[in-house]
């Protein structure tokens, strides 16, 4: 699963996920992808169980670009503990996404096989997206 291999801090405030994506709206990279509609926090677990659907349904044909990363450590303290004690250790990473994020991109198979394969991908997701193609121009 995906995380970053050093981080400068080991916990992160909750924050707040507000406004449109600044970046990362357009294809770069495949002709069909899936875009983020609503402001969510992804797993990094659930980043892999849309890449297993999408290459699973693919039959490994073509290419799959992941373009979000769980970068941001997300804490909780185990069940029956009490309140106090300080903050809670990392339990797992979560990438924070904006409206309009580009999540996932897929080339090199024919647009039904991708349109269904990022229809599998998005029911793995907490997240209400939409699939986008390419602008031939």
């Amino acid at each position: 699963m995906l995380q970053p291999k050093r981080t400068k801090f080991r916990k992160m405030h909750k924050g707040r996920i507000h406004g449109q994506a600044k970046g990362g709206f357009d294809l770069n990279f495949g002709t069909f992808g899936l875009k983020a509609t609503q402001p969510e926090r992804v797993t990094a677990r659930q980043i892999e169980a849309a890449r297993r659907a999408m290459t699973r349904h693919m039959k490994r044909q073509g290419r799959v670009w992941i373009r979000i990363f769980p970068d941001t450590p997300v804490s909780s303290k185990p069940a029956e503990v009490r309140m106090g004690k300080g903050k809670g250790s990392v339990d797992f990473w979560a990438a924070k996404v904006k409206p309009g994020r580009v999540m996932f991109e897929i080339d090199g198979v024919s647009e039904t096989v991708a349109r269904e394969a990022l229809r599998l991908a998005a029911m793995k997701l907490p997240i209400k997206t939409r699939i986008v193609q390419r602008e031939d121009w």
